[in-house]
Protein backbone atom coordinates (compact mmCIF):
# COMPACT_ATOMS: atom_id res chain seq x y z
CA UNK A 1 0.00 0.00 0.00
CA UNK A 2 1.32 3.55 -0.93
CA UNK A 3 1.11 6.21 1.23
CA UNK A 4 -0.32 9.50 0.56
CA UNK A 5 1.20 12.35 1.18
CA UNK A 6 -0.80 15.77 2.65
CA UNK A 7 2.06 18.32 1.56
CA UNK A 8 0.26 21.15 3.47
CA UNK A 9 1.02 24.40 2.65
CA UNK A 10 4.53 24.11 2.09
CA UNK A 11 4.48 23.90 -1.79
CA UNK A 12 2.31 27.18 -2.01
CA UNK A 13 4.42 28.84 0.53
CA UNK A 14 7.82 27.86 -1.60
CA UNK A 15 6.11 28.80 -4.65
CA UNK A 16 5.19 32.76 -3.06
CA UNK A 17 9.19 32.66 -1.69
CA UNK A 18 10.13 32.13 -5.26
CA UNK A 19 7.62 35.25 -6.26
CA UNK A 20 8.86 37.64 -3.89
CA UNK A 21 12.12 36.40 -5.16
CA UNK A 22 11.60 37.31 -8.26
CA UNK A 23 10.03 40.25 -7.67
CA UNK A 24 12.55 41.87 -5.71
CA UNK A 25 15.14 40.90 -8.55
CA UNK A 26 13.49 42.57 -11.06
CA UNK A 27 13.20 45.62 -8.66
CA UNK A 28 17.02 45.75 -8.47
CA UNK A 29 17.49 45.46 -12.27
CA UNK A 30 14.97 48.06 -12.56
CA UNK A 31 16.64 50.16 -10.40
CA UNK A 32 19.99 49.42 -12.17
CA UNK A 33 18.54 50.72 -15.80
CA UNK A 34 17.47 54.03 -14.07
CA UNK A 35 20.62 54.56 -12.31
CA UNK A 36 22.82 53.83 -15.42
CA UNK A 37 19.98 56.18 -17.75
CA UNK A 38 19.78 58.95 -14.62
CA UNK A 39 23.26 59.45 -13.93
CA UNK A 40 26.12 60.26 -16.42
CA UNK A 41 26.03 57.78 -19.13
CA UNK A 42 29.33 55.18 -18.65
CA UNK A 43 29.95 52.57 -20.76
CA UNK A 44 30.34 50.79 -17.08
CA UNK A 45 26.58 51.54 -16.58
CA UNK A 46 25.22 50.77 -19.39
CA UNK A 47 27.11 47.15 -19.35
CA UNK A 48 26.16 46.79 -15.85
CA UNK A 49 22.46 47.58 -16.40
CA UNK A 50 22.16 45.24 -19.73
CA UNK A 51 24.02 42.27 -17.39
CA UNK A 52 21.47 42.92 -14.82
CA UNK A 53 19.04 42.54 -17.09
CA UNK A 54 20.34 39.44 -18.90
CA UNK A 55 20.39 37.99 -15.08
CA UNK A 56 17.18 38.82 -14.66
CA UNK A 57 15.85 36.80 -17.48
CA UNK A 58 18.25 33.82 -16.02
CA UNK A 59 16.82 34.06 -12.96
CA UNK A 60 13.17 34.20 -14.09
CA UNK A 61 13.48 31.21 -16.47
CA UNK A 62 14.78 29.35 -12.96
CA UNK A 63 12.21 30.48 -10.57
CA UNK A 64 9.62 29.80 -13.41
CA UNK A 65 10.56 26.21 -13.93
CA UNK A 66 10.62 26.05 -10.27
CA UNK A 67 7.26 27.09 -9.37
CA UNK A 68 5.64 25.17 -12.39
CA UNK A 69 7.41 21.63 -11.10
CA UNK A 70 6.10 22.83 -7.25
CA UNK A 71 2.45 22.09 -8.87
CA UNK A 72 3.04 18.47 -9.21
CA UNK A 73 1.15 16.34 -6.19
CA UNK A 74 4.72 15.06 -5.28
CA UNK A 75 7.21 17.94 -6.12
CA UNK A 76 10.95 17.15 -6.96
CA UNK A 77 13.48 18.29 -4.94
CA UNK A 78 15.04 21.40 -6.34
CA UNK A 79 18.02 20.34 -8.38
CA UNK A 80 21.70 20.84 -7.67
CA UNK A 81 22.44 23.20 -11.19
CA UNK A 82 19.01 24.81 -10.29
CA UNK A 83 20.30 25.85 -6.88
CA UNK A 84 23.68 26.74 -8.18
CA UNK A 85 22.18 28.72 -11.20
CA UNK A 86 19.61 30.81 -8.90
CA UNK A 87 23.23 31.32 -6.86
CA UNK A 88 24.98 32.65 -9.45
CA UNK A 89 22.38 34.58 -10.67
CA UNK A 90 21.71 36.61 -7.34
CA UNK A 91 25.96 37.09 -6.72
CA UNK A 92 25.95 38.02 -10.24
CA UNK A 93 23.38 40.67 -9.88
CA UNK A 94 24.77 42.14 -6.89
CA UNK A 95 28.32 42.80 -8.92
CA UNK A 96 26.43 44.47 -11.36
CA UNK A 97 24.39 46.63 -9.38
CA UNK A 98 27.96 47.93 -8.29
CA UNK A 99 29.52 48.12 -11.58
CA UNK A 100 26.23 50.34 -12.15
CA UNK A 101 26.81 52.83 -9.13
CA UNK A 102 30.55 52.99 -9.76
Amino acid sequence: MTEVRDPGLQPERTRLAWRRTTLTCTVVAVLAAKQAIHDDITAAGVAGAALSALVWIAFLAVAHRRIRSLEAARPRPFSHRGAVLAAVCTIALAGFAVAVVV
